[in-house]
């Protein structure tokens, strides 16, 4: 039996902070340093959680966006 047979929906666990940064993360790409200490914090974990995607530009500038969920 497969793993995706036994498993029918997969849901990430996210907190209310999260959730409310995540909708602050929107379609389109946001620069990092627009978001408070703690909001940076949280978006660092949403990263490792794959959540929201970090691109760095050539220039050095950071930008997150939300993965679609």
């Amino acid at each position: 039996m497969k793993i995706n047979e036994l498993i029918t929906e997969f849901q990430i666990q996210r907190s209310n902070e999260e959730n409310a940064v995540l909708d602050k993360c929107s379609s389109e790409a946001i620069p990092i340093r627009t978001f408070s200490e703690r909001d940076r914090f949280i978006i660092d974990s949403l990263i490792r959680k794959a959540l929201v995607s970090k691109i760095v530009k050539e220039d050095g500038s950071i930008l997150v966006i939300a993965n679609e969920f």
